[in-house]
């Protein structure tokens, strides 16, 4: 049977879904507004399903002459297709996909509506329960002067805030918790994001009295999480795919994992290798090569044993203190395109739509 609280079809926006077979067109128009899911489920008194309503049938009716004061009950399809409770969510998509429908109601014996399949959502990766902390305390400096009367995490690329973008690509992924910690300006973000509802997320909040860097307010986080855990910096725009470094470092036993960028920079001299005075070769402009910080991190919950709450600390510095424990810290190699939007010229490449990461 489906485990009914992981699955997006019984997590309760359904019922908005729900409508009287009696109600007007005017009401199933503000429903279908309102819920977002592209259908009415009309129902009689006792919640059985008479029949479904789309933006199509609406139409169709008005263009017959029904006026917005008409009930529904003439438009109703009376004989959608429908799911048991026990179908999988495997066995879901491949009926809605051979009827080429977008919902499928979910009823019981009796006909009564218990949930709603929904097309776009079973074509999404299945959900994940990890959390997705998000860092957007700082104050972004070197970015002003775009930083003075808005966050860095919030400075729009494309037509759309950084940080919405970095949960948008989390979602593709199968994430739906988000836990964003906020310092500077941070209002503007929860009037921004707000509990995550609209888009069928769950976003929390931490608040930082004081910057606390990344990993300090990883110390922040209650309850204390009991599966691994993605950290993000909110200002870097990556096409990484944050399931994946997820499985990496679970496959890999790993207490922290950092993804990583190779860095490549050519030396703009010829460089003379010496041994005290004598000359021992030459180098014509070596192109260096180094690992750096990509700012996205996994961590297992036993991280947080190496955090003292209320004290900042940065994740390089919790790296080495785990380090020293013992505990396994490993690197995630990224080759996928990548941004740190830290200073004007990384925001202005990130504004142009010809450079960095797709996200």
């Amino acid at each position: 049977m489906i485990d009914k609280a992981s699955n997006d079809a019984f997590d309760g926006r359904w019922r908005r879904t729900l409508l009287p077979v009696t109600a007007s067109v005017r009401d199933a128009i503000r429903n279908l507004d309102e819920s977002g899911m592209q259908i009415v489920l009309a129902v009689g008194p006792d919640g059985r399903l008479i029949g479904t309503l789309t933006d199509g049938d609406i139409r169709r009716g008005l263009l017959r002459g029904l006026t917005l004061d008409d009930a529904i009950e003439t438009l109703v399809f009376r004989d959608p297709v429908v799911a048991p409770v026990q179908l999988t969510r495997e066995t879901a998509l491949q009926l809605m996909q051979a009827n080429r429908i977008h919902q499928l109601p979910v009823v019981d014996e009796c006909r009564r509506v218990i949930g709603l399949h929904s097309l776009d959502e079973l074509m999404l990766p299945n959900r994940r329960a990890n959390i997705m902390l998000i860092m957007a305390g700082g104050q972004g400096t070197r970015l002003r002067p775009h930083t003075a009367t808005c966050p860095k995490p919030m400075l729009p690329v494309g037509g759309k805030p950084m940080m919405e973008r970095i949960i948008d690509r989390a979602r593709e992924d199968g994430f739906h918790r988000f836990v964003i910690a906020i310092h500077y300006l941070g209002h503007m973000i929860e009037e921004y994001f707000g509990d995550g509802s609209s888009r069928h997320i769950n976003i929390e909040y931490i608040r930082e009295e004081v910057p606390l860097g990344t990993a300090g307010a990883v110390g922040l986080l209650r309850p204390r999480p009991q599966e691994p855990f993605i950290v993000c910096n909110g200002d870097v725009l990556a096409d990484i795919r944050y399931g994946e470094l997820l499985d990496f470092h679970v496959h890999h036993g790993a207490v922290a994992t950092m993804a990583v960028r190779l860095h490549e920079w050519q030396h703009p001299f010829g460089v003379v290798r010496t041994k005290g005075v004598d000359i021992v070769g030459f180098e014509e402009k070596p192109t260096i090569r180094n690992h750096v910080n990509a700012g996205i991190y996994a961590l297992a919950p036993a991280a947080l044993d190496s955090v003292t709450p209320g004290v900042r600390c940065d994740m390089p510095g919790l790296f080495a203190m785990m380090q020293e424990r013992g505990a396994r810290t490993i690197v995630y190699p990224m080759h996928e395109p990548w941004l740190d939007v830290g200073r004007p010229d990384d925001y202005q490449l990130a504004m142009d739509p010809g450079n960095g990461p797709a996200s």
